[in-house]
């Protein structure tokens, strides 16, 4: 099985347990090579001192073939050379053989030691040679020698550590396996519940563990994604039946219009029906420009920016436009700000259009400078649209803001709107990195736009603009 089709668990405890099992092996050898070095430099020792028995005697002359025992835990080999290197004296174990070593001390030292393999030593192998040199008549040089320790030292101990190894990394294996299972278990249940959440039931979340670890901050985001994704399919359903009912009405009434025109053909005036039929296409064109223009701000449609006089903006719109009441225009020239001009024209329409249609006599357009806060560092833009209506309560200021928003009383789409005007204008601002509310005025509805500038000098100026009745 591949190592990226394991689950994590699996990795974990496979990382952990070779990990683990390196480490204790690196220190197994470690501890062996330390140990057969201290065990190799006291067997040393103790063949250097069966030596220095021996050249006590030799020194003495008391030199007797075979050497007399030694104390038996000092039992070694040991061979006698005299200055014309004949072997004159060694062990029982060692009669008749000749040198086990050819090696001698060199001056000044008198004591020289050396590994030997293949020696004339009974026990075969390898073996630490001492040569100790003793001064009598000439150079007399005293062999001894023992076994070189196996790497391992004590078997037991080689069989200790292969168990301890074995045992711990077991251990630790089976700790991370069952450490990362009990980590990873609320992520199956959060897993398990997402499974189960479908388009028909948002409502449900993820369950969040007490421990406030990564897998807590993990639901948590997930629970948050959640509440995103139903509010804005609460929206998009909305939406899409408040349009249908939108794109309904002008639909049915062009229908009615028509089957009652084929009814009677022949009596038919086809410009009165043009005329009739016209308000619904009309209607039927707006909501789709607004629906399409919605469409494109949601999918993150590019924002190009450049100067844009809000001043000349304003009196360009109020030129292009048939108004229906006297504008007051109190505008300050000169205030500048960055963005894209078609937009912020369609911002100003919008507004202005509102304030026409709830007006009862007079729109109030201010244009004025005003000082930056956190948000507004290089100073603010005001752009306020205000129309001497019936206004707009406080508790549904926000609520006009919502696509195809139906409010009561005389600030319904009776008076010609469509819900959409609103939305789009604040769209605009917020792209802008502005924002569009509604303030408390003394007589009907003020809507405030305020959008980020550079302070640029201006003097304040007020027009007026008087509509022909309608």
């Amino acid at each position: 099985m591949k190592l990226e089709n394991c689950s994590i668990r699996a990795r974990v405890a496979l990382f952990v347990t070779v990990a683990v099992s390196m480490l204790c092996i690196a220190f197994s050898i470690v501890l062996l090579f330390a140990l057969n070095k201290m065990a190799t430099g006291n067997l040393t020792k103790e063949v250097m001192a069966v030596g220095e028995l021996t050249a006590y005697d030799v020194d003495h002359g008391r030199l007797v073939n075979p050497l007399p025992p030694i104390p038996q835990n000092l039992i070694r080999p040991v061979q006698v050379v005299d200055p014309q290197g004949h072997v004159v004296a060694a062990t029982r174990d060692l009669q008749h053989r000749p040198l086990m070593a050819h090696f001698t001390p060199k001056s000044p030292r008198r004591v020289a030691t050396a590994v030997v393999c293949n020696s004339v030593l009974p026990s075969g192998g390898c073996h630490i040679v001492v040569a100790q040199q003793v001064y009598r008549d000439g150079d007399w040089t005293v062999y001894s020698a023992a076994p070189t320790l196996p790497f391992f030292v004590y078997p037991g101990l080689a069989a200790l550590l292969v168990a301890g190894t074995s045992l711990f990394t077991g251990a630790v294996a089976y700790g991370a396996r069952h450490t990362v299972s009990s980590s990873l278990r609320p992520v199956d249940a959060i897993r398990a519940q997402l499974d189960h959440i479908r388009s028909t039931n948002l409502g449900r979340r993820v369950p969040v563990p007490k421990v406030k670890d990564e897998i807590y901050r993990l639901a948590r985001s997930v629970n948050e994604t959640l509440d995103r994704l139903e509010h804005m399919l609460e929206q998009q359903r909305r939406f899409c039946a408040d349009a249908s009912h939108e794109l309904r009405t002008p639909i049915t009434a062009i229908r009615v219009q028509l089957e009652d025109a084929l009814l009677a053909a022949e009596d038919v005036d086809l410009s009165k029906l043009c005329d009739d039929v016209l308000p619904s296409v009309e209607r039927l064109q707006s909501i789709t420009t607004g629906l399409l223009t919605l469409t494109r701000f949601d999918a993150g449609a590019s924002c190009p920016r450049q100067p844009v006089d809000l001043a000349e903006l304003v009196a360009l719109e109020l030129k292009s436009h048939q108004v229906s009441r006297r504008v007051v225009l109190q505008l300050t020239p000169g205030v500048i700000v960055n963005g894209d001009r078609a937009q912020l024209r369609q911002l100003l329409c919008n507004l202005i259009q509102n304030a026409q249609r709830h007006a009862s006599s007079t729109v109030t357009v201010t244009l004025r400078r005003e000082d930056g806060d956190a948000r507004f560092a290089k100073g603010v833009a005001a752009l306020e649209v205000l129309d001497d209506g019936a206004g707009i309560a406080l508790d549904q200021r926000e609520m006009v803001f919502q696509r195809f928003a139906r409010l009561d009383s005389a600030r319904s789409r009776d008076a010609g709107g469509i819900g959409l005007g609103l939305p789009i204008a604040r769209l605009i601002a917020e792209r802008h990195e502005g924002t569009l509310t509604i303030r408390d005025s003394d007589q009907g509805a003020c809507f405030v736009v305020r959008l980020p500038l550079d302070p640029q000098p201006g003097v304040a100026v007020t027009m007026e603009t008087d509509a022909p009745a309608t």
